[in-house]
């Protein structure tokens, strides 16, 4: 399980890389510090980007489960960042700025954008810890609305942080999609309705787990984690 932790983290990490480049986000900020591309120089950020693609999949290939896991593995990883998921999510947020956006429009383009990446990350560990078949075609229906729920909610805190967080809170420009005049849960809803959805979509989350148990117990705190932070 390490070491698919470690493959969810570089694809990540990859992906706000390239999410604070001058022609995507153009953020100077991550983490508090100063964004790669702006420590060093573009190119240098986008070969680091590319990199950590390539090194996630050579570890992904080289994780000790059977040969149809780890290409089920790869799969959903691929799928995860491909034009059905963040990378078509993040073609769609570049072009519509300065659009209107309803809400269904919305939702498309950050569950591309970010809730495929998560219900991955929530999928790629039950593949790991099934011991059956029987058990994962079970599991997966729930675990798959979950990190559905989870990786909108996440989103809609984002939007919310976005407009009323500092940026030294934050880590990272605050106020960026207002800016850039760019749809967000809170242009399209408003702050209280954004509130609102962010806790219905919470408590989806937790209900997807309720066939697990106390087995689920750190997926239930991912939610709060997820709702509360700086909310």
């Amino acid at each position: 399980m390490a070491q698919i932790s470690a493959v969810i983290e570089m694809i990540h990490v990859f992906s706000l890389i390239q999410d604070d480049l001058p022609a995507m986000d153009n953020d100077d900020l991550r983490h508090g510090r100063l964004s790669l591309h702006k420590q060093y120089d573009v190119a240098t950020a986008l070969l680091a980007s590319d990199g950590l693609i390539s090194q996630a999949f050579h570890t992904l290939s080289e994780v000790p489960l059977p040969p149809d896991i780890r290409v089920t593995l790869m799969r959903e990883l691929a799928s995860s960042i491909g034009s059905s998921g963040l990378t078509g999510g993040q073609y769609i947020d570049l072009t519509s700025i300065g659009t209107h956006l309803d809400r269904t429009e919305l939702e498309q383009m950050h569950r591309m954008k970010t809730g495929v990446l998560i219900r991955a990350a929530v999928r790629m560990g039950v593949l790991c810890g099934a011991a059956s078949g029987e058990k994962l075609s079970a599991a997966w229906p729930a675990v798959s609305e979950y990190g559905d729920r989870l990786g909108l909610a996440y989103q809609v805190v984002d939007d919310i942080l976005d407009s009323t967080a500092t940026t030294s809170a934050l880590g990272k420009t605050a106020g960026k999609d207002a800016q850039a005049n760019k749809a967000t849960y809170v242009t399209v809803l408003g702050l209280d309705a954004s509130r609102a959805w962010a806790r219905q979509l919470a408590n989806e989350a937790l209900a997807a787990l309720a066939p697990f148990g106390i087995q689920a117990h750190f997926l239930r705190e991912m939610v709060k984690r997820v709702l509360y932070r700086l909310f």
